[in-house]
């Protein structure tokens, strides 16, 4: 698989060029668009209580898109929801991903759920993340641009759990307060994750919930009439 991110970082989409029999999984509704010569199939991947602990925990869909390509050259354009960027992965290995970040994957890489701990208890991103292991092509999406931090072992960077994307494995992480409970509540910032090497993080320069924040409050208001 030859991945090639196009229109980044405000509108990224994937350009996924296959081989004769190449796979790829991806999210349900990635789909862009793509050329003939590939066979699309929707399945849970793994069984309908994988797929309920993807949906349900991991915050993913409950169905996965498989596209196999049947010529040389076949060409598959994946996108997010959101309006932002796109990283490639080459993985070999196994990484952790928040949620709605995963997009697509070569047909050797699993998707499941992994148990953050209870140090994610307070987190936004819930007490679940999704662990994402073997070896082949990731294709990860974000809320605006992507920046990647290469940390160096027993160096710590502080990051808004909003803004988190993935890290790699060996990279240690806790959630706490940014500050008292007052900076907590009214700073802004609410809860931080400190993330410390060695390891590659990712992250996100804009946040969900921030948005949501801002445009909630926008809505107009159902008349009492």
């Amino acid at each position: 698989m030859q991945t090639e991110v196009l229109y980044s970082p405000a509108y990224a989409t994937a350009k996924l060029t296959l081989a004769a029999g190449e796979a790829v999984r991806a999210e349900s509704g990635a789909m862009l668009a793509m050329s003939p010569g590939i066979a699309m199939e929707t399945s849970t991947q793994g069984g309908v209580l994988k797929g309920l602990k993807r949906a349900v925990l991991g915050g993913e869909s409950f169905f996965v898109n498989t596209f196999t390509a049947q010529v040389d050259g076949a060409e598959l354009y994946v996108a997010p929801s959101l309006p932002g960027d796109v990283v490639a992965w080459p993985l070999n290995g196994q990484l952790f991903v928040t949620s709605g970040s995963y997009l697509a994957s070569s047909a050797g890489i699993e998707v499941d759920t992994q148990w953050g701990g209870g140090k994610t208890f307070f987190s936004s991103e819930g007490l679940f993340m999704l662990r994402v292991a073997g070896q082949g092509e990731l294709v990860l999406s974000s809320y605006g641009a992507i920046h990647h931090i290469d940390l160096q072992p027993g160096q710590t960077y502080t990051v808004d759990t909003g803004h988190m994307v993935a890290w790699t494995d060996g990279v240690q992480y806790a959630v706490r307060r940014v500050g008292g409970w007052k900076s907590t509540l009214l700073s802004g910032e609410g809860l931080v994750c400190d993330l410390t090497g060695p390891g590659r993080i990712y992250l996100q320069t804009r946040s969900q919930d921030a948005f949501l924040s801002w445009l909630i409050p926008q809505l107009p208001k159902p008349s009492s009439s």
